[in-house]
């Protein structure tokens, strides 16, 4: 029972993240009847390392769009510094302005 449990919670992505070194081993549950969730992804070991690359280029490009966006953020609150300084009774105008290009800027952030 212990093992055909398990092979029904575990999920399917856990399959895929073994690395090909250890899909060769068999494991403990291998020998349950009801084992059909857990399914071997078979790559190569260079198939295998392009696709780490992949994901940490996909990592390094979404990292660099957030600080992006966090340069634009802190260039909506010093340009609202600023405008203040120059024209206080403008002070609700201006942060509505404010508070769009932060949602703007924002956005853009969690896109990435």
């Amino acid at each position: 029972v212990r093992c055909c449990t398990w092979g029904l919670i575990w999920p399917v992505s856990a399959s895929f993240l073994n690395s090909p070194e250890n899909s060769s081993k068999q494991s403990s549950y291998s020998s349950c009847p009801l084992w059909v969730v857990k399914q071997e992804f078979q790559t190569s070991v260079v198939s295998w390392d392009i696709d780490i690359a992949a994901k940490l280029i996909g990592a390094g490009a979404a990292t660099v769009g957030v600080a992006g966006s966090g340069a634009g953020i802190g260039m909506v609150f010093g340009s609202l510094v600023i405008a203040y300084a120059r024209n206080l009774s403008l002070r609700q105008q201006l942060f509505s302005c404010a508070i769009l290009g932060f949602a703007l800027s924002e956005a853009m952030g969690l896109f990435c």
